[in-house]
């Protein structure tokens, strides 16, 4: 029988692979919204994955002075469209939500809803993305909230590498962070492979001294097809090293130039955190809607899949 994404996750001798997409715009109707999932699906057909990421999308102009260099559009309800995905594919999903914008009532009247009218198991819950403007509900608050519930969730966290070059301290948000209930843990996109590195070991080095068994730590990988989608990752404070920025805009194909990039950091992540024991996953999103790039996010999967399952072999033989 076929292990659920649930016992994949905790189970450290599985490879866990997903794919993250956003759900459409608001306002798309039912029979639109069947036909981009069943797009989105079809192009996932060849490639065998795990399950599905749904984004919970916000608008972070509160994070940063600098202009969203895509407009901010609302999206239908991650839940709905979870169940869409998850009944179309017959797949696991993983539902994002933001709690800023709900009351601890209103956010226990959204986990009974979430249970009951979409059967949605798997969340990752995400705070304000910066301490300015009308924060609700807090993500230690919710965590509580969640905790406090009669239905039971597998519960993730974020954790952004960005975070622990600056403040030295993202491994420790971890550890309180499960202490919290959470079972398993996805970056932020990564094209900065050494701020990763630093936070795992800090992770498993922390983790040894306390007796903690780690979590898994799903990593995030996307294509970046030019400039726009470049800028559009920095707003998001994903760290692009100088090097690697003119890397990929002055490459005749900047696109494929990324898949590379991605290709390598992901190869020195794995040779340099093998010896720490922290079961690593997977997860490719593309930032835009674009043709081009979302074809490449499927291209970056394929590769990146075969990198990763080839460590975790050499691992198991080891």
């Amino acid at each position: 029988m076929a292990l659920s994404l649930q016992e994949k996750i905790l189970d450290p001798n599985q490879g866990v692979y997903l794919i993250g997409t956003t759900p459409p715009k608001l306002g798309t109707d039912s029979e639109k919204l069947h036909t981009i999932a069943t797009k989105l699906l079809d192009r996932l057909h060849e490639i065998e994955y795990d399950g599905v990421i749904i984004y919970d999308i916000q608008d972070e102009s509160s994070r940063t002075q600098v202009p969203r260099p895509f407009p901010f559009k609302q999206t239908v309800d991650p839940c709905e469209y979870s169940k869409l995905v998850r009944d179309l594919s017959k797949l696991d999903v993983i539902t994002y939500k933001s709690v800023a914008q709900r009351d601890r009532e209103e956010f226990n009247q959204w986990l009974h809803k979430t249970k009951q009218d979409f059967d949605l198991n798997n969340l990752v819950l995400v705070g304000s993305p910066s301490s300015q403007g009308d924060i609700k509900l807090g993500l230690p608050e919710a965590y509580q909230t969640l905790q406090a519930h009669p239905e039971s969730f597998f519960l993730g966290g974020v954790t952004i590498a960005e975070r622990h070059s600056n403040k030295r301290n993202e491994h420790e948000r971890l550890i309180d962070k499960t202490a919290k209930g959470c079972e398993y843990f996805i970056s932020q996109a990564v094209y900065d492979a050494q701020a990763s590195i630093d936070l795992l070991t800090s992770y498993a080095r922390t983790c040894r001294q306390q007796g903690l068994e780690p979590k898994r730590i799903i990593l995030t990988f996307t294509p970046c097809g030019g400039e726009k989608t470049l800028e559009f990752m920095k707003w998001l404070g994903i760290s692009v090293p100088e090097a690697t920025k003119w890397r990929m805009l002055d490459a005749e194909n900047t696109l494929n130039e990324s898949i590379k990039i991605c290709r390598e950091n992901l190869d020195l992540i794995l040779r340099s955190c093998a010896h720490l024991n922290i079961p690593l996953g997977l997860n490719i999103e593309s930032l835009t809607n674009r043709k081009e790039e979302i074809d490449a996010s499927i291209n970056l999967y394929r590769l990146l899949k075969a990198t990763m399952e080839l460590q975790l072999a050499e691992k198991q033989i080891a």
